[in-house]
């Protein structure tokens, strides 16, 4: 296999690369760096959660870490050679701890959906069940979630974290994973208050923004984070690739949304003892798209400038 730097190095030098990242309470924010050289592990006390998605079999440099996150869309269409080249990508990839969903375009993973559509999008249909074996195994040293919560550790003697992940996102043109608005609420309902969540789509209004600018994120799913006692400190998605970011989202102190309109420039680590639940919501689809995916005239490729890995340095201590 090509190594990732060899990778990264083919790509046009006219791409440039700035500096962006925020602060809150618990946790720093890199959206944008340097990909040769990586804001610095911040030390023992904290854990380096690095998020993906959208990646569509590309590959690309990534930046280490200690947990690897991957919000769906391994694949192009989910075939079986698509698959093992993001899972062959990510078994080579340092991170101790790696954690991955599915997405609409891995087909084959939405078993009875594919039984009954894969002619579709596929000449021959493929067999779901090698595919899961592929990305559901442990001996690949990554954790396949579909409709599950899992807990870890990302160092000997660590925090234990918990974490959910699922595949879904509302009505999308009949793809694989898809809810209609009258099944939405039962199936968002599934997801329990956990750290880390992982979803294919985004909740409503937030990083969920399209080249048409319309929000197609789902409300049922923010309603149902707005209720939770304790929301998760990470919530990663993809799905929206035009809306590749991260923000912080203030839940208020009846447990309700706030608009989602926090800055994400604006440092929130200085504000009073008494603080409503925050939570780093993160779009970290990485394939470009539409106007966004070219920068003076020069087409960018996955994972690079305005679509990077997002980097989310959490302190041990923190809690929901």
């Amino acid at each position: 296999m090509t190594s990732l730097v060899s990778l990264f190095s083919t790509r046009p030098s006219s791409l440039r690369f700035g500096k962006e990242s925020f602060k809150t309470r618990n946790a720093t924010v890199h959206t944008a760096y340097d990909p040769g050289h990586p804001p610095p592990h911040p030390g023992p006390l904290w854990t380096r959660f690095v998020c993906l998605s959208d990646t569509h079999s590309e590959t690309f440099q990534v930046p280490p870490g200690d947990v690897l996150l991957h919000s769906g869309d391994l694949s192009k269409l989910g075939t079986y050679d698509q698959s093992k080249i993001t899972i062959d990508w990510l078994r080579s990839l340092p991170h101790p701890v790696k954690i991955i969903i599915a997405g609409n375009h891995d087909l084959p993973l939405h078993e009875s959906w594919y039984e009954a559509q894969y002619h579709v999008f596929h000449r021959t249909k493929e067999i779901p069940s090698r595919i899961r074996k592929l990305v559901d195994n442990e001996g690949n040293g990554i954790v396949y979630l579909q409709d599950q919560q899992h807990t870890f550790q990302a160092k000997d003697g660590g925090r234990e974290w918990s974490v959910y992940g699922s595949p879904w996102q509302p009505w999308f043109h009949g793809w694989a994973f898809n809810y209609t608005p009258e099944e939405a609420q039962a199936r968002v309902s599934l997801i329990p208050e956990v750290d880390i969540l992982l979803t294919h789509g985004p909740p409503s209004t937030i990083l969920d923004t399209t080249l048409s600018n319309q929000h197609v994120g789902c409300p049922e799913l923010l309603a149902h984070l707005s209720k939770m006692q304790k929301p998760p400190l990470i919530h990663c998605f993809g799905h929206i690739h035009e809306a590749h970011g991260a923000i912080v989202h203030v839940w208020d102190v009846n447990d309700q949304a706030t608009e989602p309109n926090q800055s994400a420039t604006e440092d929130r680590s200085n504000l009073g003892a008494k603080q409503p639940s925050e939570t780093i919501m993160v779009n970290a689809a990485n394939q470009p798209i539409g106007y966004k995916a070219f920068s003076n005239g020069v087409r960018i490729p996955c994972g690079g400038p305005g679509f990077q890995p997002v980097i989310i340095d959490v302190l041990d201590s923190a809690q929901r």
